[in-house]
Parts: C-alpha cells; sequence; structure tokens
C-alpha cells in the first residue's frame, strides 16, 4: 500500500508530533517509534489551500515547500506570513521565541492558535510580548526586529545545531526574560497593543531534546527507490532527530516528504537517501 504524507503537525496525543496522510489518518511519532519506509515513484505537487495541483507537477526532492511555483503562489495569497492578508479581525499575539544561545526571533501568531506556531517553528522556549489586531502586531513585530536587533526568521540550520548541548532550563529562561525587559523599554508599541505579563515556556521536554547529543547527518532529500529507517529521539518543528539502524544520529525534515509515495520499509533496511554531514557542506552520497 502506498501512503502519501502531508507533514508533520504538532497537537495529537498528549500534544505530540503526528505524521498527517492523505485520507485522514495520522500516525504519532514520539521518542522511541521506530520509523521505516521506502519512496516510490515521482515527488508530486500538494497542491494549495486544499485542492490538489491541476497539473499534477512534478517537484524537486530538496524543496521543502513540496510544491510547484504556481500552488505556492496560490498558497501563500492572504497569508498573514506574506503580508497579503490586511483585514483578519482575530486577535494577534507577539512573541520572542528562543532557539539557542543568542539565537531569538520575534514573531506573531493568531491567539487561537496557541504555542501551536512556536512548536512548528521548533522554538525551545518562548515568551509572549502583547495581543491586539493583526497590524499592530504586525508592526511590533517590525518595531522591536530593528529596536532589538533581532531577525523574524532563523535559518533550520542553525536551529538544529543549536539543538545540541543546550543551556539549561535556567539560562534559556533568563536570555529570553533579559530580552523581554529591553522589548518592554521600547516606546510606542504599548499604546496599541496589550502587553502581557512576562511568563516564559520551555519546550525542551516536549521535544525529547534531552536524548540529541549529537548531529551525524541531516537528510538532504528522499529519491526513488531510497529509504529511510531509524528511531525517534526527538522531534523539534518539522524535524525528526533518528538514531539510525548504524548507530548515526540523522535529522529528517519531514516537509521533504509531502509528495512522495511512501511504503512500510523492510525490517532490515537501513536509510539509503542522500545524506550531508553537518557542517560540512559535502553530501556523503547514498549510504
Amino acid at each position: 500500500m502506498v501512503w502519501r504524507c502531508r507533514g508533520l503537525r504538532w497537537g495529537g496525543a498528549g500534544g505530540g508530533p503526528v505524521l498527517v496522510w492523505e485520507g485522514g489518518r495520522s500516525s504519532a511519532v514520539g521518542a522511541g517509534r521506530v520509523i521505516g519506509f521506502g519512496v516510490v515513484g515521482e515527488r508530486g505537487c500538494a497542491g494549495a489551500r486544499g485542492n490538489p495541483c491541476p497539473v499534477r507537477a512534478v517537484v524537486a526532492g530538496r524543496a521543502t515547500g513540496g510544491r510547484c511555483a504556481e500552488c505556492a503562489r496560490l498558497e501563500r495569497a492572504r497569508s498573514v506570513a506574506a503580508d497579503t492578508l490586511a483585514d483578519d479581525p482575530r486577535t494577534y499575539r507577539v512573541y520572542l521565541a528562543w532557539f539557542g544561545a543568542g539565537m531569538v526571533k520575534v514573531g506573531i501568531t493568531a491567539e487561537e492558535r496557541g504555542d501551536a506556531r512556536l512548536l512548528e517553528q521548533g522554538a525551545v522556549a518562548y515568551g509572549w510580548l502583547g495581543r491586539g489586531p493583526l497590524m499592530a502586531a504586525r508592526r511590533t513585530e517590525e518595531v522591536l526586529g530593528s529596536a532589538l536587533g533581532v531577525p523574524d526568521r532563523i535559518p533550520y540550520a542553525a536551529k538544529r545545531a543549536a539543538r545540541v548541548d543546550l543551556p539549561g532550563a535556567r539560562e534559556r529562561a533568563a536570555e529570553v526574560t533579559a530580552l523581554y525587559r529591553r522589548a518592554a523599554a521600547v516606546p510606542g508599541w504599548a499604546e496599541t497593543l496589550e502587553p502581557v505579563a512576562p511568563e516564559v515556556v520551555d519546550h525542551a521536554e516536549v521535544f525529547r531534546l534531552g536524548g540529541v547529543d549529537r548531529i551525524d547527518g541531516v537528510v538532504t532529500e528522499l529519491v526513488d527507490g531510497g529509504s529511510v529507517r531509524g528511531t525517534v529521539v526527538a522531534a523539534a518543528g518539522p524535524d525528526l532527530h533518528l538514531r539510525a539502524p548504524d548507530g548515526r544520529a540523522l535529522v529528517l525534515d519531514t516537509r521533504l516528504m509531502t509528495g512522495w509515495g511512501l511504503v512500510a520499509g523492510a525490517a532490515d533496511a537501513g536509510t539509503t537517501v542522500p545524506v550531508t554531514a553537518l557542517g560540512t557542506g559535502v553530501q556523503d552520497g547514498l549510504f
């Protein structure tokens, strides 16, 4: 039987990560779960806004978006992230998200989503700054990003590397709290948003990052005929940290799975898709 993945979502049983499949099924992928699959066929475009790709385009294996150019454009239409949705009446929150020492970003999310956005991004810790209308939240994001010298995006490669040898929870909370104080001192934004009292939320236990002691390689792409197998050590954002049968500590970005036909892997199969050694920039090739 061939399965097609729709991506990793947070909020399954116990709030943990689940892989969502076409047809509505889902599979929990918490720590200790063994995953193994083979890859078949070509990678098809995931479509846009719940609709299939009208031209059934083939997508490059390394594309984390999993969509052709036209479907990607349609998916981002009326998107908060793309600044194309200005009339959303919902309440929004501005947050500070911590990914590693000295690695903090400012962002916004709809209040009704809770901390789902922070889980999806792989934020190890975070704190709310304020709440209010979308455009006021967006302006605050821009003002604070400039005033504090922090970005609104952090590359996933940097996030992954930072998960090894993380500072302790106390140090993480102290860094977020210190930045909150600096943000609170920036004039103007609190006139359009309701400030939220400082409280740091830590996701290290939710992600099970205590088990991440090293990263030997990152899956570059899936390929027809290739396979992936390993035991889940941790999950953060879209990433699964796996312990492969050969002992390697690998990271699989589940965004690379969308659009592929996947079948159950053999029990003795290893990881035979391209893997890049972390930090070298040189592809190991096929195992």
